[in-house]
């Protein structure tokens, strides 16, 4: 779940159209991915027509140079070259009817003469301070890498001898709180486990936050050992009951979690919310097509998309050499290119802007790793009580598929101590919603559906009963 990179400057504004005065102060709300970023544009007169400059108060920026303006038949067009940034709109009494783009991806935004206030998302089962319950921000150490990871420990009442679980985040650099598309879910889920009487960490991952570290050159085997390390840090804690310590993993978490319970006896049981069952590759390819398919792409395209990651895919399987694998993957890449160069589908870069982010990415080192690993490996060696939940409508970590490989595993290993459900209507972040798409993640009001808190807490409480 990634979040897009803004790069805003101010700009010089030439005029051609007389008689209208955009002069002043235009404000806007760009919105992207459920983060929302307020734009100012100051106009001003010269002696050659018109300049502005451009301030973007949620990142500190004021006063920041654009290259190109036009208005024309109350068409303005702002255009920023070196950030491909482009703005189009239309001059409407006091509005500017337009739409910014950046990247190959456009996106609605109006600029108005009144200052904006941004919009206050929806969430409503966000807790809000005082909670009912103990919180302590806390920090430990992972002596093994050498970082400290700082979280929040929150405890039914600041006394007593608890079950605890760790919250594991999914892929991508994340907080505590799971902070994704302006919900919080690892908030909503220690919120509501604590005041059932379980008691929760949660923290920021390596490199995020307050927690040190390097997140891009980790893998999820490096991810495990803060998980260790957690589980290290609460048992020093003399709230905790350290015959009852589970892991909670969402997604990528839920690959780590059975990584650190096959090897640990201080794991007492473990939650897999939308884990993986298949390998790697196999998963991104299936995701890829239920998205595609969801968002409304052609079976043609799906297909040709499908057949050309499945090589990339295959080479990073079969590699154990980065720089030849970058090699190859440049060349394969290049080849896909030869008649398909278009703007739009170089997301408005430059072919080997392009290529290389691609082979960068493919061959990062938690790319290989994850399209490497076969998480039934693992599971098999899995001996703890399992709770395995998906979403029905989940498009990134399917159910049928996955649940199925993970009671597999589970099965093979000898566990009988398993639970699996698909839970209706539920998409990855366990919302209720239409479709599964993940452009309906940030529009949804609900942050974690409540019939899923239910189910994981009832089982929570038959594990330390």
């Amino acid at each position: 779940m990634k979040t897009l990179s803004l790069f805003l400057f101010a700009l010089f504004i030439s005029i051609s159209s007389f008689g209208q005065d955009i002069t002043g102060q235009w404000n806007g709300v760009l919105k992207v991915q459920g983060t929302q970023l307020r734009l100012v544009f100051n106009v001003t007169k010269t002696e050659n027509g018109f300049s502005s400059t451009m301030d973007s108060p949620d990142q500190g920026a004021k006063g920041i140079p654009v290259t190109h303006t036009t208005f024309d038949s109350l068409k303005i067009k702002f255009e920023v070259a070196t950030a491909r940034i482009e703005y189009n709109g239309e001059l409407k009494e006091n509005e500017i009817i337009g739409t910014f783009k950046q990247g190959g991806q456009e996106f609605p935004m109006n600029l108005s003469r009144k200052a904006i206030e941004k919009e206050v998302a929806k969430r409503p089962q966000e807790p809000t301070k005082p909670y009912q319950y103990y919180s302590e921000d806390v920090t430990f150490e992972n002596i093994k890498d050498s970082i400290s990871l700082s979280g929040t420990l929150t405890l039914p009442t600041k006394s007593g001898n608890f079950p605890v679980v760790i919250l594991i985040t999914g892929s991508g650099p994340q907080n505590r709180d799971e902070a994704l598309l302006g919900h919080k879910p690892f908030l909503v889920i220690a919120d509501y486990l604590t005041k059932n009487g379980i008691a929760v960490l949660r923290y920021d991952d390596r490199g995020v936050g307050q927690s040190t570290g390097d997140f891009k050159t980790a893998t999820s085997a490096d991810f495990a050992t803060d998980v260790e390390s957690a589980i290290t840090y609460l048992k020093t804690r003399k709230e905790i009951n350290k015959k009852q310590i589970g892991l909670v993993g969402h997604s990528e978490g839920g690959l780590i979690a059975p990584i650190v319970a096959a090897k640990s006896k201080d794991v007492s049981f473990i939650i897999l919310l939308a884990g993986t069952g298949i390998q790697g590759d196999k998963l991104l390819l299936l995701q890829e097509e239920l998205i595609s398919r969801v968002n409304g792409v052609s079976e043609t395209d799906i297909k040709k998309s499908i057949e050309k990651n499945s090589k990339l895919f295959e080479m990073v399987v079969k590699s154990n050499d980065t720089m030849k694998l970058k090699t190859d993957l440049t060349n394969l890449i290049n080849e896909s290119l030869k008649n398909d160069t278009s703007a739009e589908m170089l997301n408005g870069m430059t072919k080997d802007e392009f290529v290389s982010m691609q082979v960068n990415q493919i061959s990062s080192p938690w790319m290989q790793y994850f399209i490497k690993f076969d998480p039934a490996t693992t599971l098999e060696k899995v001996k703890c009580p399992v709770l395995a939940i998906n979403g029905e409508k989940d498009l990134q970590v399917p159910p049928k598929e996955n649940l199925t490989a993970i009671k597999n595993a589970l099965a093979k290993g000898g566990n009988k101590n398993v639970t699996i459900k698909e839970l209706p209507n539920l998409n990855h972040l366990f919302q209720e919603c239409n479709t599964g798409s993940p452009n309906e993640y940030s529009s949804i009001e609900q942050t974690f559906s409540p019939t899923a808190l239910d189910e994981i807490t009832k089982w929570i409480k038959l594990q330390v009963e």
